[in-house]
């Protein structure tokens, strides 16, 4: 397997989205281009991949493959910064000098700053046509591409979720049976406590309390499989402080303070270190962690998250391939087809499936490329299965750059003991709704 160029979904975290400004402009970008379309036009049209290495490698000769299938089309394709989370920088430096591409991979949490930009396609009515089976992403990927709900920026490039990780050793040890795709959040707090071996320090589980989005998203399954909601409606006030959201988050302190059977993490990647040498007995992470699980020769196995009532929902961090308008015609109709033709099933096959990340599409679950990434990645197909879990999108606003650490903050002090969780969410809720109030 090539190695994957993207780790996990909180590497543009909120923090990153709050940092780096896109400036909303109006207007033209440079002068005006084809006002009718014409396919057969020589068009060049630059890409952004947010790529390296291998990664890189496999869409460049996509891009190429497309140029071949297409001759009057010409691909300038570049990684577009030194690392992916310099893109935001670099597009809105773009954007006030009308040098940016017409094609770039985002992050999913950028996704409202961009459309705020201005300077975003709107390819609505291109989705809804029936080749583009926009119905096979999943809810989530859809969502992040239309982060207003008012047009669609662009087409989803990676998907993810997380499932409950367990390792086999410390389960057989204990003398448990192994957790089951049934579980409920009952069952999960009774085998940490029973993994938990404070004298060896042995944790049945592992939780980040950096404060970072780690330690938010971990906590939104929770929230939603009580019924909560992250935001109202109109995603301009925060609604998680409620008896849900205080419900889920005075369940996981229980299992932190009352039980002590979690190992608060400081640093959001020890818990995963500590889990493949067989300290920590369960996690909720992504298919990002079986190639560690591998190298490190751990015994482990994969299912969805315990539920509530029959509610296995879990989070995802989708990102996008955001398309951006040059006000031509021609260049808006490849970038768009391009964008089109790269998340297709069968070319998402031989980018996204072979270096790693889940498949984009629902209709890849039984290819054989998946299959064989279940086999020498074995829970793979676990992940991919728990697509249908993923019921909800995390936001894209603005706002909740502040929302998220609001929140992470308040997880973080109350699994520590140092505050109860509805006053902590009720102070986070204040928080959050200061910082939307700045999206209107």
């Amino acid at each position: 397997m090539l190695t994957p160029f993207r780790r996990r979904a909180l590497r543009a975290t909120a923090v990153l989205a709050a940092t780096v400004g896109v400036a909303a402009l109006a207007g033209c970008s440079g002068s005006q281009g084809a006002t009718t379309l014409d396919t057969k036009a020589k068009v060049e049209i630059e890409v952004w991949s947010g790529q390296a290495d291998a990664a890189q490698k496999v869409i460049v000769g996509l891009a190429k493959e497309f140029e071949k299938e297409h001759p009057n089309v010409t691909i300038n394709l570049s990684p577009g910064a030194s690392s992916t989370d310099q893109l935001l920088q670099k597009l809105s430096a773009g954007f006030a000098g009308d040098q940016y591409p017409d094609m770039s991979y985002a992050f999913g949490s950028w996704a409202g700053q961009l459309e705020d930009s201005g300077r975003t396609l709107d390819i609505s009515a291109d989705v809804k046509k029936p080749e583009v089976k926009w119905d096979e992403f999943t809810a989530a990927a859809r969502g992040t591409a239309q982060p207003t709900g008012k047009k669609v920026i662009g087409f989803p490039a990676v998907v993810d979720n997380i499932g409950l990780l367990y390792n086999k050793t410390l389960f057989d040890k204990a003398g448990l049976a192994y957790p089951t795709a049934d579980w409920t959040w009952d069952d999960f707090r009774t085998a940490a406590k029973k993994l938990t071996d404070e004298a060896n320090h042995i944790y049945g589980y592992g939780y980040s309390v950096s404060g970072s989005e780690e330690t938010t998203w971990q906590y939104w399954p929770h929230l939603w499989q009580n019924g909560g909601a992250i935001l109202n409606d109109d995603a301009t006030k925060a609604e998680f402080a409620s008896p849900a959201g205080d419900d889920a988050l005075s369940f996981l302190r229980s299992m932190a303070v009352d039980d002590k059977s979690v190992y608060l993490d400081q640093t959001d990647v020890k818990f995963g270190q500590l889990f493949v040498n067989d300290r920590i007995g369960m996690i909720t992470s992504g298919p990002w962690q079986l190639s560690d699980l591998k190298t490190g020769g751990t015994k482990y196995g994969v299912v969805p998250l315990p539920g509530t009532n029959g509610d296995h929902q879990t989070v995802s961090g989708p990102d996008i391939w955001a398309l951006f308008d040059h006000h031509d015609k021609n260049r808006a109709y490849w970038a768009t087809q391009f964008a089109q033709w790269l998340t297709s099933a069968e070319q998402d096959e031989r980018f996204n499936v072979a270096i790693g990340n889940l498949p984009l599409r629902s209709s890849e679950a039984s290819s054989e490329a998946v299959a064989k990434e279940a086999a020498e990645y074995p829970g793979y197909e676990v992940f991919v299965a728990n697509s249908a879990n993923v019921k909800q999108t995390r936001p894209t606003t603005k706002g909740y750059a502040a929302l998220s650490v609001a929140v992470g903050k308040s997880i973080s002090q109350v699994l520590q003991g140092e505050g109860e969780p509805k006053a902590a969410l009720e102070q986070a809720a204040k928080t959050a709704d200061a910082a939307l109030a700045k999206d209107k």
